[in-house]
């Protein structure tokens, strides 16, 4: 009888930490097959160095921390493991200074103490979330979902006798995608050569999109490199910094909801230019600001809306 290999993680977070809206983050984008959330657990199929496993992440019950559960021989690479894991679940993050320099200002600080723990939710995957912000390019939250579970079966790779059928697929490799036929896939022409185009740039070498972590990461360079590739703008960087970089300051002004929700408050601030200066007095937290903003929405919409 063999008994798969299995290591556990505790890693502390600073409280307070708003869990249940990490989840309902994580959950509203989870791409269908690769991962899930399923009763208060984030679970997805992982690979490292050539091993792979399954990684289930949960909150202690009494600890300030979370509960990483890596299974499969890729449990061998637990202490290389807890970085990442870490910066997807921004447990680095001052929750109370993040706070109470927010709360300085009359429009966030309402938010702020309505829900002090909220987090800048992470990627797992800097290359799957560009592939995630280019399908979601004006279409809602649950279509770009529909289209990226069709991605995942033409260009992933099932994983055979995975014990967790929802994530019993692995994403496509950026060489994968890039040579896929995405033709009928629910994409205009252009995007789909937007997306091809990003996937063959990674490929390459030309954008180190996972650089995140390593001594080559240099945070202005990979702004300047994926914001000229076709297809992809503003938006999408800020929203890539924000999540996957860690950029506490990274700030999507042309974000349709934040725009929306700071014309909301005063009428005459229409337009990312109008909006700059009042949202230049949350630096250096833009981020959480916004992730403040797009979580008052998803809580009065009750879904997923925002982000």
């Amino acid at each position: 009888m063999t008994t798969t290999p299995v290591a556990t993680l505790e890693l502390p977070f600073k409280a307070p930490y708003d869990w249940p809206r990490v989840l309902r983050f994580f959950g509203g984008r989870a791409t269908p097959g690769v991962e899930a959330v399923e009763d208060g657990v984030w679970r997805r199929a992982i690979g490292w160095n050539g091993d792979s496993g399954t990684l289930a992440v949960s909150r202690h019950p009494r600890k300030h921390c979370i509960v990483a559960t890596i299974d499969g021989t890729v449990s061998r690479h637990a202490d290389a493991l807890a970085a990442p894991i870490a910066r997807m679940f921004d447990l680095h993050a001052n929750p109370k200074a993040i706070g109470a320099s927010l709360a300085t200002d009359p429009w966030l600080a309402p938010l702020v103490e309505a829900v002090p723990g909220l987090r800048v939710p992470g990627a797992w995957s800097g290359f799957e979330l560009v592939v995630r912000a280019i399908v979601g390019q004006q279409v809602s939250v649950k279509a770009a979902t529909t289209i990226i579970g069709r991605i995942v079966q033409r260009a992933g790779e099932r994983i055979e006798g995975h014990p967790h059928e929802s994530t019993a697929w692995r994403f496509p490799t950026p060489a994968a995608l890039a040579a896929v036929d995405l033709a009928q896939i629910g994409m205009p022409g252009k995007r789909i050569q937007a997306l091809q185009g990003f996937a063959r740039a990674v490929a390459d070498g030309d954008v180190p999109i996972d650089s995140v972590g390593s001594t080559s990461f240099d945070l202005a360079q990979l702004r300047a490199s994926l914001l000229a590739l076709p297809g992809i703008g503003p938006w999408t960087v800020e929203y890539v910094a924000m999540r996957a970089w860690r950029d506490a300051d990274a700030w999507p002004a042309a974000d349709l909801v934040l725009m929306q929700a700071i014309a909301a408050r005063d009428p005459a601030l229409v337009r990312p230019n109008q909006q700059r200066a009042r949202t230049d007095a949350w630096r250096p937290w833009r981020a959480y600001a916004a992730m403040h903003l797009w979580n008052e929405v998803a809580d009065r919409a009750g879904g997923a809306r925002g982000g």
